[in-house]
């Protein structure tokens, strides 16, 4: 059996979570960016009528299991991270942990839930066929991906950050 660290935590149990966490995050960063870099700019290239439907059936589709694990699950790790980070606060580590928790839950998580969320139910209200489909194709891609940048690039700092928090005492 191996000894608990101080505050009953097992090193080897931090390390997991650690990776684990940063492994999630670097995941959702490397799909939303995947979306930024050519989901969104090939979507662009459709009619807008296309464009929307298309985009509607991704948003119907992404809301499934596989995809809410891997976002929710890392925030919920992020979470756990956090309160590593918080009763090691003192260390480097611990203010590593703190930031790459809290990049991760409000650049990926809250940008999500605040404005993607609410901007793809919107879209999957409108009409691909209406005479504004073009502005509203428009008005929605340009801000959607704008803020999925930063999506895709909180995920990726967040890993990096726990990862540096993984190498540093």
């Amino acid at each position: 059996m191996s000894r608990l660290a101080p505050g009953g935590f097992d090193g080897r149990m931090r390390t997991t979570l650690v990776i684990a966490a940063a492994i999630g995050a670097a995941l959702n960063g490397g799909v939303l960016y995947a979306f930024s870099s050519f989901v969104m700019p090939a979507l662009n290239r459709l009619d807008p009528a296309a464009a929307i439907t298309a985009m509607q059936s991704i948003n119907v589709t992404a809301v499934r299991p596989p995809f809410m694990l891997v976002l929710f699950g890392t925030a919920a790790l992020t979470v756990a991270t956090a309160v590593l980070g918080l009763r090691d606060w003192s260390t480097p580590a611990g203010k590593l942990l703190v930031a790459g928790s809290a990049i991760y839950l409000a650049g990926v998580i809250g940008l999500t839930m605040v404005y993607h969320v609410p901007l793809n139910n919107g879209l999957l209200t409108a009409d691909p066929a209406a005479a504004g489909a073009a502005r509203t194709w428009a008005d929605y891609a340009s801000g959607w991906t704008a803020l999925n940048h930063v999506r895709a690039a909180a995920g990726v700092l967040a890993s990096a950050l726990l990862i540096a928090a993984q190498t540093t005492r």
